[in-house]
């Protein structure tokens, strides 16, 4: 099967002006904005191309543990010896991880030619703040990230003239959308194109607003078959279903993801198991009250919190010690919140269940149908 790494083998001699951007090219930038700019000479506000910044990152002496998954070791090499890509200007890196306001940003700007720039935002990290950020989007609107890439948007917009495109990956995709639909007006007419890869939708008061609607036609959203990430809350704009040769939630990996020269290998639908996911989750949020998903949230991340670990890459290292002391902390959570976590799971195996139950149904409904046809046959 054929990834990014093929493609920037295949397409890698052609510059832009030889060949237009396209859906592979902003895939690549969501990832590229995984990558630890903050820890090279861009966090002081100097333009580096894509070739520099990565050589600054390949000379940090800690590199294995800097960088997120095994691949981006390899896609750093590749990326900086691609003439398609080595020369790009990079510019505007912002990193923030906050504790105490519970966030966790990170965007970097690349010049892709005179007159055109894209933004891409990075999706979560393995911070615990970043993930408990993400657990609130199914019950606060905005979080901090969201109102930080409006302002980010229409900062690096006011320096730079022209086209825009933005796009990100997980939390990345929906942070692009966001920032795009909430942005001021003369702004947004300038947005090409948004790309959300696998990304979180919105619920209803996002995608009612003016803003929304009238940048939807300009989003485009691609999901892995399974996807489970990309089906969480609401989505009105069209969405692409692309091939992943990993399994479940692992197709959530870009570098899964399957190529054909300069586009994705499509599919007509996601699989039945990522429909039963999405219709399972909206069902229990749906059931939740605010503050009982804020009850939930806040006790998840109390108990993971307790672990005295602050990514999940140490809870992994120090799991036995983790498992342990979360055990601890959720007995000794506050008795409102433990009996809000525990209605909250039991409304979830519920939904679960409810889930199950449609999926039997809509089998037996299949196979009936199937018959029916056989027999007019």
């Amino acid at each position: 099967m054929a990834n990014l790494f093929d493609y920037l083998d295949w397409r890698g001699d052609l510059r832009l002006e030889d060949s237009p951007f396209c859906e592979v090219d902003a895939m690549i930038l969501a990832r590229l904005s995984y990558l630890p700019f903050e820890r090279t000479s861009l966090a002081g506000g100097s333009e580096l191309t894509v070739k520099a910044a990565a050589a600054e990152i390949l000379a940090l002496p800690e590199i294995e543990t800097s960088l997120l998954l095994r691949d981006d070791l390899r896609f750093l090499g590749t990326l900086s010896a691609s003439r398609r890509f080595r020369s790009l200007a990079l510019f505007g890196q912002e990193n923030e991880t906050c504790a105490e306001a519970q966030t966790q940003f990170s965007a970097i700007g690349v010049r892709l030619s005179p007159k055109r720039i894209h933004l891409s935002f990075r999706g979560t990290d393995n911070t615990l703040i970043g993930w408990k950020e993400d657990l609130d989007m199914g019950f606060v609107c905005p979080v901090p990230a969201q109102s930080q890439a409006v302002r980010y948007l229409e900062k690096m917009a006011s320096a730079h003239p022209g086209e825009i495109t933005l796009g990100g990956h997980s939390k990345g995709g929906n942070l692009a959308v966001y920032a795009a639909a909430f942005c001021r007006e003369e702004i947004q007419s300038r947005i090409r194109a948004v790309y959300n890869y696998d990304g979180p939708g919105f619920d209803d008061c996002v995608l009612q607003t003016e803003g929304y609607q009238k940048v939807c036609a300009r989003v485009k959203t691609y999901v892995p078959q399974s996807s489970v990430v990309g089906m969480l809350l609401g989505h009105r704009e069209k969405t692409v279903t692309v091939h992943s040769d990993n399994q479940g939630l692992t197709q959530h990996d870009l570098y899964s993801w399957e190529v054909a020269r300069n586009r994705f290998v499509t599919l007509r639908s996601v699989t039945q198991s990522s429909r039963f996911v999405d219709q399972t989750l909206k069902h229990w949020l749906g059931e939740l009250s605010r503050e009982q998903r804020e009850l939930f949230v806040d006790a998840v991340y109390t108990v993971l919190r307790d672990t005295n670990a602050s990514t999940l890459r140490e809870m992994g290292e120090r799991r036995w010690e983790s498992a342990m002391r979360m055990l601890r902390s959720f007995t000794n959570l506050d008795p409102l919140t433990r009996r809000a976590a525990m209605t909250a799971v039991g409304m979830l195996l519920k939904s679960t269940r409810a889930g199950f139950d449609g999926l039997r149904a809509a089998g037996e409904e299949g196979e009936k149908e199937k018959s029916a046809r056989k027999k007019t046959i």
